[in-house]
């Protein structure tokens, strides 16, 4: 696939793994240590991005944990209407940008944010678009959480394997996620890896 085929499947997203989807599923063991991470080392006025936010159940779930500050990104647009829908409160208090994710943090001042995460966005960026890594690390002043799935990287056992797919339509590349922001400048605080993502925390030079 190439980027735009990438961009245009989760534009257009349905069914499972659509907004609708996670909304159902709710705030995971991902938005609690998102939270509790949060709760370490940063106030609660910090400025805060999601990077591909869906509905916004991980947003949601800083709000009810004192969060007040918030952004989000996603590329489609039925998130917003179906936030407004689950969780009203969020949708009008946070700021919100439709989107692919290349397009829009091109848009932002260096340091625009506190803390700058991902749960499950980074994977499916083509590598053909990889300079965006550098742009998410240029906004991101303190903080940068990133809770991807390595379940099939070379890293749990499958071998040279740079890219795999989900239910064979669409794909998840796979990459040394603290190699990638290392060579930025972070230092990656903590590892923990969870029955379905790797949860690693950044820190800005």
């Amino acid at each position: 696939m190439d980027p735009d085929d990438v961009r245009d499947d989760w534009a257009s997203r349905s069914g499972k793994f659509s907004p609708a989807y996670y909304a159902e599923i709710g705030p995971n063991e991902v938005s609690e240590t998102l939270a509790n991470v949060l709760d370490h080392y940063v106030h609660d006025d910090a400025r805060i991005i999601e990077l591909g936010c869906g509905s916004g159940r991980h947003l949601a779930h800083l709000q009810t944990n004192g969060y007040g500050n918030l952004t989000g990104i996603d590329i489609n647009e039925e998130s917003f209407d179906v936030m407004a829908e689950h969780y009203p409160r969020l949708a009008d208090s946070g700021t919100f940008h439709t989107g692919a994710l290349e397009d829009i943090v091109t848009e932002f001042e260096d340091d625009a944010f506190d803390v700058v995460y991902s749960v499950e966005t980074l994977q499916h960026i083509h590598p053909d678009d990889a300079w965006v890594f550098e742009e998410i690390a240029r906004i991101a002043s303190d903080l940068l959480v990133i809770a991807e799935n390595e379940g099939n990287s070379p890293d749990r056992g499958r071998e040279d394997t740079d890219v795999s797919y989900v239910n064979d339509e669409f794909p998840l590349y796979h990459r040394n996620w603290k190699q990638v922001f290392s060579e930025l400048g972070f230092a990656q605080l903590i590892r923990e890896p969870t029955s379905r993502d790797t949860i690693r925390v950044f820190r800005a030079p």
